[in-house]
């Protein structure tokens, strides 16, 4: 049985504004209309033999992550959480000792590592190349997924190929960083050269003994940080103190480059890593005129162009290799040619003290998501949406009030000394420092308006007293 290992991290910079630090790319619905990339790469291991998948993610993303599991059936999904992001080679090594804790001493569990942000557009090939894989990683190997190259890309890392093990089973003879166009070309030309994928397969043991072998110290550290964690609900939480110690290293550079026993099978299947907004142009479906637009667009003498309109309508009119990504709080406009740069900009948001490379204006709690909707120098107006069953916590605020306005569903309110219902039009008051809680009593979401007003209106001027989800 194959154990998947779904590596959930990074902040997906280049596809912002859609991409956020605490919502990025992994959790979008970037290449389907119902589905994250996230929970479509767990929908690729139907008709596997898998056990369930193992999630690692930044522990910023843990309800949000959990959510997400939980809509794909795996309503106890076991989550390791990250204090800070530290690379896939210590990533895989807390998974494959996670994995080794219970398992009999002789067993090597086959993990299958995958990103959470990839898109594979031929499952079919997909499973067979896993297929292909296994009994290489069960003679040992550590097996890697190259990609069957389509153009000569420079945005990649490539794998040549050695001797051939089995059809379309290689050797691995070098791994090479990414190259320049001319070098691109020579590789693609000599169809000797395969994409470096990010994807996996190799036994829990066999990994670790080959890290031991090569980068000793993260093994000693992951093991440091696993043996001190604690569990909190599902979630599996490093001991943070230790786990920051953690060289960053890919498993690229910390074994497949240094070990004897590397070797790749060549996949088709329509991979990409979505890295950029010119990589989805790219994958997804386009009109007569080269335009994928998605939202509320219209365009009017528009070619090879990408528009997405995530709350307005957005025209475009004469315009041509143009990348337009419209959301609630930012619009960005961009050569489609140039969208690697957008980095850049999301760089100069952070320098400026901006927040919209944090967050959309809508943001998800474990209880629902709030919008906020206006705001000026004393007051903010936020839409509130609690999930039935759900509760905020208990909590106070040292400099502002707020006003509930239920528009649907009843709230249970907790207001000082006072436990009462608010219901569809009605509202209720909570003064500055009184400690309060919200709960949905209903089976109906409940929706209101809360309006706070007070000197300071900042997220941290929350004192929580209690919570069900562990909040601190």
């Amino acid at each position: 049985m194959i154990h998947p290992v779904i590596i959930a991290g990074g902040t997906g910079s280049r596809l912002w504004p859609l991409s956020r630090q605490l919502n990025p790319k992994q959790f979008l619905k970037l290449t389907d209309e119902h589905l994250s990339m996230l929970q479509l790469t767990v929908a690729r291991l139907d008709g596997l033999e898998t056990a369930d998948p193992l999630l690692i993610c930044n522990e910023e993303h843990r309800f949000l992550a959990a959510e997400q599991m939980r809509q794909s059936g795996y309503r106890d999904a076991r989550i390791i959480l990250e204090p800070c992001g530290r690379n896939t080679a210590p990533a895989i090594a807390l998974a494959a000792l996670q994995l080794i804790k219970n398992q009999e001493e002789t067993r090597d569990p086959l993990m299958l590592v995958l990103a959470a942000d990839h898109l594979i557009q031929d499952m079919a090939a997909f499973q067979a190349g896993i297929q292909k894989a296994i009994p290489l990683a069960g003679q040992g190997k550590l097996v890697t997924f190259g990609i069957v190259p389509g153009h000569a890309e420079t945005g990649y890392g490539y794998i040549q190929q050695g001797s051939e093990l089995a059809s379309g089973c290689f050797e691995v003879s070098r791994f090479v960083e990414k190259p320049n166009q001319e070098t691109a070309q020579a590789y693609l030309d000599s169809n000797e050269y395969l994409w470096n994928s990010g994807m996996f397969l190799l036994g829990a043991r066999t990994y670790l003994q080959e890290l031991q072998k090569h980068r000793p110290g993260i093994l000693a550290i992951c093991q440091a940080a696993l043996d001190e964690a604690s569990e909190d609900l599902h979630f599996t939480r490093l001991n943070e103190s230790i786990f920051s110690e953690c060289p960053e290293d890919a498993i690229d550079t910390a074994v497949m480059e240094n070990t004897d026993n590397a070797a790749v099978v060549a996949l088709d299947a329509g991979w990409s890593d979505i890295g950029s907004w010119s990589a989805l142009w790219e994958t997804s479906a386009k009109d007569t005129n080269g335009n994928c637009a998605s939202g509320d667009v219209i365009t009017h003498n528009t070619r090879n162009s990408l528009v997405r309109a995530e709350s307005r309508l957005v025209a475009t009119v004469g315009v041509e290799d143009l990348v337009i990504i419209e959301t609630k709080d930012a619009l960005l406009v961009a050569n489609k040619n140039q969208v690697q740069d957008v980095k850049k900009v999301v760089d100069a948001i952070k320098s400026d003290g901006r927040h919209e490379h944090m967050n959309h204006r809508e943001v998800y709690r474990p209880w629902g998501v709030y919008d906020s909707i206006d705001n000026g120098k004393r007051y903010q107006v936020k839409r509130i949406t609690v999930k039935p069953g759900a509760k905020l916590s208990v909590q106070m605020h040292h400099h502002r009030a707020e006003h509930w306005i239920v528009v649907s569903g009843t709230a249970k309110v907790t207001n000082g000394e006072k436990t009462y219902l608010v219901t569809e039009n009605q509202s209720t008051y909570i003064p500055v420092g009184q400690i309060h809680s919200l709960e949905n009593p209903g089976v109906i979401d409940l929706e209101l308006i809360e309006v706070q007003s007070g000197s300071y209106l900042g997220e941290d001027d929350i004192v929580r007293l209690e919570d069900v989800y562990g909040r601190g």
